[in-house]
């Protein structure tokens, strides 16, 4: 049954052409072709310069290398903030390298011996000009916006002689438009490119706001590279948001100025950490491809990496044989619940950490999953398992980091079990992670909160996961 659906998703896939499938679409069957003479004209709000060059180092610099190359972002002249002029000239040299650079011979989509390609030497139509329209103006935050807040919606007409247009009221719903418009084109095996699908119309708005996938670098440790292939990958499927699980029980990979044995004695080894320039240029190539690139420290569990450097802050550490009594994975560790040093540590972590993410994320993830009462027994400060006396430790723990989030102009996400098990009073502005169960969801907008959803049940591996 499943290898039928795989089947018949592929005949759907290909008859559609655009994925995801639009609101609106129809499309025709007469053939165009274009040639990389092509001009994109763009008229709207945004002052469009197409820096070639600029956006080639940062490209070559990310996906070039495995390895780190500290300080580029700052030191090398890179004033890449992805405005919303920055979103349209990425959009348009993105087409560009899709349609002539990554094209290909659809020949699996069609029976053997179909004679499926148009005449390569009969009479053509070509489109020479594409148009795109900006009839509004993008909101400030067009680069790191809150789910919601920017109009993701476009339209795209081509017309049987070759006319394109396509209209959007931000420079996020052009974006999306030329990337229908790429997937609606085959090369051909003379090495042209053409489309057998006009007259074609579409309008599309997306059915949610926060579209999104967890990239967990922390147990399986991603090369920039890697998350750059993985941001590029969203954006052609038009998902807005990577969530990177960037520390956890098993490395931790980010390397804070402030504290810097934490990726020394934390990571699993030598160059298998994220500098703060690396960070800054991950987000601002997902910002400039509309993909808003937010973090995630979680905490108190999932946190024995910090007992590497900061063995204090850290009970139940790595307690061997009997390790699942303490923790949901090994090695197990906890982040001390009711010590001042504990706070003292988050302070200065999120202190140096929130200024440089929050120029290109309105999110933070606080974590929150899979807290084991028993850690808190072996707790100097707590010496208990009771969750009557965990409970407003809790609380005061998720509110003095929430605290700082906020303070730091950003919003706060947290996973399930801070609402759900340990019943935390959470801020109206929280976000809350699901990934149990459906009813979690259920749950979690009963009580006031917007949720993500994400059922790990959903999925053979729940990292990465999509929600």
């Amino acid at each position: 049954m499943l290898f039928l659906n795989l089947i018949i998703c592929l005949f759907i896939c290909a008859a559609s052409a655009i994925w995801p499938i639009p609101t609106h679409y129809s499309s025709g069957t007469e053939v165009l072709w274009i040639s990389q003479d092509v001009r994109i004209v763009y008229e709207g709000a945004n002052q469009v310069q197409i820096n070639l060059a600029q956006q080639s180092r940062l490209m070559q610099w990310l996906k070039g290398s495995n390895k780190q190359t500290a300080g580029y972002g700052y030191g090398h002249g890179l004033n890449y903030s992805s405005t919303g002029s920055n979103i349209i000239s990425t959009a348009i040299s993105s087409t560009r390298d899709t349609l002539f650079n990554k094209n290909f011979v659809p020949w699996k989509f069609h029976p053997r011996n179909s004679g499926y390609e148009p005449a390569s030497n009969s009479s053509r139509t070509y489109i020479d000009t594409i148009l795109l329209l900006q009839n509004g103006t993008d909101p400030k935050d067009v680069y790191k916006p809150l789910a919601g807040d920017v109009d993701e919606s476009y339209s795209l007409s081509l017309t049987a002689d070759g006319k394109v247009t396509i209209t959007a009221s931000t420079s996020i719903g052009i974006a999306y438009g030329l990337t229908s418009f790429t997937q609606l084109f085959y090369k051909h095996t003379c090495g042209e490119i053409y489309t057998p699908l006009a007259p074609v119309q579409i309008f599309d708005t997306p059915k949610f706001e926060h579209r999104g996938l967890n990239m967990d670098v922390s147990r399986s440790w991603y090369a920039p590279s890697d998350i750059v292939r993985m941001i590029d990958a969203l954006s052609y499927n038009k998902m807005n948001r990577l969530h990177i699980h960037v520390t956890d029980a098993q490395s931790w990979p980010l390397e804070i100025p402030a504290l810097p044995l934490l990726s020394v004695k934390g990571a699993y080894g030598p160059g298998m950490s994220y500098s703060p320039a690396v960070i800054q240029s991950i987000q601002q190539y997902g910002a400039a491809r509309g993909v808003e690139v937010y973090l995630e420290i979680d905490m108190p569990g999932h946190t024995s990496s910090i007992a590497y450097s900061y063995p204090d802050l850290v009970t139940a550490f790595n307690m061997q044989p009997d390790w699942s009594s303490y923790a949901a994975e090994p090695p197990s560790g906890t982040l001390k619940l009711n010590s001042t040093a504990v706070s003292d540590f988050l302070s200065t972590l999120l202190g140096d950490l929130l200024p440089r993410v929050y120029p290109y994320s309105s999110y933070f993830h606080t974590g929150g999953d899979e807290v084991n009462p028993n850690a808190y027994m072996l707790d100097d400060t707590v010496q208990s398992n009771d969750t009557a006396v965990i409970q407003p430790l809790m609380q005061k723990f998720v509110d003095r980091n929430h605290d700082q989030v906020r303070a730091a102009g950003m919003t706060p996400i947290v996973w399930e079990e801070m609402l759900l098990q340990w019943n935390v009073s959470l801020g109206s502005d929280v976000v809350v992670q699901t990934w149990q169960s459906d009813d979690a969801v259920l749950q979690t907008v009963q009580q006031g909160h917007k949720a993500l959803v994400g059922n790990y049940e959903y999925w053979v591996s729940p990292s990465p996961y999509l929600y």
